[in-house]
């Protein structure tokens, strides 16, 4: 369409450019390869003098996600943004968001570890994204784009799921995504919202006792046991919600498979490429984790979509096992699962997707 604002740019610079466009009120990071476009993007664009966004470098992963707590914790749309051992260092205080219920947004471009690894690009924090990462029983709401558009987009997802359900969450990419250059069109800007605006829409929030009302207090703890577990088990029973209405993913060449490629994020492109090579030899489909929330595309949708008829699975990834386990508990046995991935910041290659999957034929 003629209005739309479309260019060329890192999936880096989507985030930063996206996160200014949805009315976010302020972003908290700390540099660390390869995700620094984010905060130096921001930096260019000066948003606190267009928009009023607050941008800072902090002086850690640690200090930048407290920082994140406290913003969030006066109903503000904030953020960070880091790479793994970067997210490592935060996972104290994204429990602590947890436990308070408080929406906020974490960006994770994934490179290669363990320890500090290499720059290049992987998918290996699956378990830490999806299983908690920190301490205590909680998830975070994980969005997995595949593509430099969907960096975009998933920015303003990500904060609408957020606060629709008072929890952090997190968009999952990788180094190739947040480094790789497409076309991307830019989504319109969204105005900050007013500080009555926070107050109406977040009557939880530290927003000043306006009215007489009682105060909000934002705490994480709770010494009494039988109160700690009330808690517990509201927030299960979100999880649960969330599991139940927010799963999203894309199915590709499903009809009458035989054959299936799981794949989330980056690998989903090389998974459609091996398929095209391979619908000369066998019926196969591709199911993509484009989008994961907590454990719920495993679980839910690999249940319902690799069905019986389907003779073979196979997940890849830039890592080692992760997703695939979760995905041979969903079909319990129905379906042989097996696992491809290169290690050490390598992408597979869709001639080696190829190769696997016709040693299944």
């Amino acid at each position: 369409m003629a209005d739309q604002e479309i260019t060329l740019m890192k999936g880096n610079e989507a985030i930063a450019h996206a996160a200014i466009r949805c009315g976010c009120d302020g972003y908290f990071g700390y540099p660390i390869t390869p995700q620094s476009e984010v905060l130096e993007t921001l930096a260019e664009q000066k948003p606190w003098e267009t928009t009023g966004m607050v941008v800072l470098q902090a002086e850690s992963e640690v200090s930048s996600i407290n920082m994140v707590y406290g913003g969030a914790a006066t109903g503000k749309k904030v953020m960070t943004s880091s790479s793994s051992p970067g997210v490592s260092l935060m996972q104290e205080g994204i429990s602590y968001m947890a436990g308070a219920e408080l929406p906020a947004l974490i960006v994770n471009v994934m490179r290669g570890g363990p320890g500090l690894g290499t720059i290049q690009p992987s998918q290996s924090d699956y378990f830490q994204a999806c299983k908690g990462g920190g301490h205590g029983d909680y998830h975070l709401i994980v969005l997995a784009p595949a593509s430099v558009q969907e960096m975009a987009d998933f920015v303003d997802l990500a904060f609408t799921l957020a606060f629709r359900y008072r929890n952090p969450a997190m968009i999952l990419a990788d180094g190739a995504i947040g480094q790789m250059m497409e076309k991307v069109v830019l989504p319109p800007f969204k105005p900050r919202r007013t500080e009555e605006e926070i107050i109406k829409e977040c009557p939880w929030a530290t927003t000043g006792r306006a009215g007489g009302r009682k105060p909000n207090i934002i705490t994480s703890l709770e010494l009494r046991s039988e109160e700690m577990e009330i808690i517990n088990l509201r927030i299960q029973a979100k999880y649960r919600e969330i599991e139940a209405k927010e799963v999203r993913y894309e199915e590709f060449m499903l009809d009458d498979a035989e054959y299936a490629i799981v794949a989330f994020g980056n690998t989903f492109n090389d998974g459609t490429g091996a398929i095209g090579y391979l619908q000369v030899t066998a019926s196969t489909e591709l199911v993509d984790g484009s989008t994961i929330t907590l454990s719920g595309f495993t679980a839910k949708t690999a249940s319902e979509t690799l069905s019986i008829s389907t003779q073979n699975c196979t997940v890849t990834r830039e890592n080692g096992s992760g997703m695939v386990e979760d995905i041979r508990l969903a079909v319990e046995g129905a379906v042989p699962v097996r696992h491809f991935g290169r290690l050490g910041g390598i992408i597979p290659d869709p001639d080696e997707v190829v190769d696997v999957l016709k040693s299944s034929f």
